[in-house]
């Protein structure tokens, strides 16, 4: 039997990544709703100026994006609301104790491919190396070979680096959001409802 004293600390650390995960949930939330606006405001800006005979280029491009960032808060969020696709085919053959086991394995891996792409968005974007050079992106990309913070988008003439911080971001809230999901599967905490979604799981969704 745990100690009382580490049972409580493991419920405060419980507790703690649970409000993390639901702080982050907010702003993705609202994010969320920012971006659908956006989306929605290029479209129609898009749409008018097209039958007006006046396009504006760099629209286009800039709802491309829009849909990008759209695509990974809204997966980062669907994840922490269990919202996420499952194939139950094999699971709902299995007793409970076995299904569970599935379940934890599920979440476990999701957690394990957050990891996976936060190291891979970290050798890409390599932020160390580019400090070393001094933030001189010519320089570093002189150096290595990697032109992620030279290159331009093509009618936005944004930098591509800042547009792609959306996947280290993905990485970051995707490992916090299946952490919280471990936590209250493994029965380390109760689970949690979250406010302002019309429904919070899968389950919800399904009934």
């Amino acid at each position: 039997m745990m100690h009382p004293t580490a049972s409580k600390a493991r419920h405060r650390l419980s507790a703690l990544v649970l409000d993390a995960s639901g702080a982050v949930l907010r702003a993705e939330r609202l994010l969320i709703l920012v971006l659908m606006g956006v989306l929605i405001g290029l479209v129609l800006l898009n749409v008018v100026t097209r039958y007006a005979g006046a396009p504006i280029y760099w629209v286009d491009e800039a709802a491309v994006y829009t849909v990008v960032w759209l695509t990974f808060v809204g997966g980062s969020a669907m994840c922490r609301l269990r919202m996420d696709f499952a194939v139950t085919l094999l699971s709902e053959r299995l007793g409970p104790a076995m299904a569970r086991r599935f379940k934890l394995a599920a979440g476990a891996s999701v957690l394990l491919f957050g990891l996976a792409l936060l190291a891979m968005c970290w050798i890409w974007m390599d932020p160390l190396g580019i400090a070393a050079h001094g933030f001189d992106a010519r320089e570093y990309a002189g150096q290595s070979f990697n032109f992620l913070y030279t290159e331009r988008t093509q009618t936005l003439n944004w930098p591509t680096w800042v547009l792609m911080l959306v996947l280290p971001m993905f990485s970051l809230t995707l490992c916090l959001h299946a952490t919280a999901n471990l936590i209250e599967d493994i029965g380390w905490h109760e689970r949690r409802r979250h406010a302002g979604f019309p429904t919070s799981d899968a389950e919800a969704v399904v009934n």
